[in-house]
């Protein structure tokens, strides 16, 4: 079996570093395992593998006929028999599907916004999914999404794979050691970075030496200066740090006390499973299937969406509760690496390959 990722880009996302993590695993495991990005690299491509099958495509516009013919030419060269289309890179995988009707294609939903799937797009994707053998999603919501609305019968959820790289890194976190609060989100409206800030204010009043880290990518747009306007606004540069994207995120992680999360909408962050890896106590909100994750009083704490004073407070109980933050991410960490390993993931993945390439 050869099986390859695609992928739009290989920036710093949840969706991008499964589709590596991914690619990564199935080496050992198949005869050939190949990623394509389409549109981007970017900086998660060190983290691929060598044993890995690389290609690039700079893919410009929608329908992209030299990209076309490059994947064409890839796939049939390394005799490729799955393509598993992440995010949306479906309608490539679909177009290569018309080229090559023996190849099964596998789409992903990494859909994040499953808090608002009233107000999906969906006439492209119903119409590319007759081109799909089956559908992984990454959260229940999704496979009920994708059963009602597409009426595709074969979805399977499929929690994220979290692979953590324990390199010795070299970014150095600002603030007090010991106490560090970080956010590992890119800078999207769905992270709802300013609930957090407003959050953290209050944090604050009570705890003024502590600090918040945000790491994840800095798209420079509307929402990332209003980010960043708010922080000036309420004069916060000296404890709340924006960091981009980095590499090393397991090295900041343990230079850090607690993760959270304070997302709208969420469909299973891979960062919650980072901070579990990491053996952080976790605040996060009760949104996608993180509730489905983090047992509330046993992992961390769960507040409600869009609830600043909620969010500060359950910050605050952590910060004074050493112990309890201790006993939180023993808890955590021992339950993320009993039930979302990579080889059960794995396991999952290659049955439903082997089930419509036999």
């Amino acid at each position: 079996m050869r099986v390859l990722q695609l992928i739009d880009s290989l920036e710093a996302g949840g969706a991008e570093r499964v589709a590596i993590n991914i690619a990564n695993a199935l080496c050992k495991e198949i005869n050939g395992s190949y990623l394509c990005a389409t549109r981007k690299e970017g900086l998660l491509k060190a983290a691929l593998s060598k044993n890995v099958g690389y290609l690039f495509l700079n893919k410009q516009r929608t329908i992209d006929f030299k990209a076309i013919v490059k994947l064409h030419r890839y796939i049939t060269k390394h005799d490729i028999n799955v393509v598993h289309a992440h995010s949306t890179s479906f309608f490539l995988a679909a177009i290569i599907k018309i080229f090559n009707p023996k190849l099964v294609v596998v789409w992903h939903d990494h859909y994040g916004n499953s808090e608002f799937l009233g107000n999906r797009k969906y006439l492209p994707l119903k119409v590319c999914s007759k081109y799909f053998s089956h559908i992984f999603s990454v959260n229940r919501a999704l496979v009920l999404w994708a059963k009602q609305v597409l009426k595709f019968k074969n979805t399977t959820y499929l929690a994220n794979i979290a692979v953590i790289n324990k390199t010795k890194g070299f970014s150095c976190l600002k603030g007090v050691a010991g106490k560090r609060i970080v956010c590992l989100a890119n800078l999207r409206a769905q992270k709802d970075h300013i609930n957090l800030i407003l959050a953290f204010k209050e944090v604050l009043k009570k705890h003024p030496d502590w600090s918040l880290h945000c790491v994840g990518q800095n798209f420079r747009d509307s929402y990332a200066k209003q980010l960043e306007t708010k922080i000036e606004l309420h004069s916060l540069e000296y404890a709340v740090y924006l960091y981009g994207s980095k590499p090393d995120v397991f090295d900041i992680l343990k230079q850090s006390e607690i993760g959270v999360l304070s997302s709208k909408s969420e469909g299973l962050p891979l960062a919650l499973l980072e901070y579990g890896f990491a053996g952080l106590p976790v605040v996060a909100t009760k949104v996608g299937e993180i509730e489905n994750v983090i047992m509330h009083k046993s992992h961390g704490l769960l507040v409600e969406a869009s609830k600043p004073l909620e969010l500060a407070n359950a910050l605050i109980y952590l910060i004074e509760n050493k112990k309890i933050r201790h006993l939180f991410g023993q808890n955590y960490s021992a339950y993320i690496q009993k039930n979302y390993t990579q080889s059960s993931q794995i396991d999952t993945i290659l049955k439903v390959y082997k089930t419509y390439t036999a």
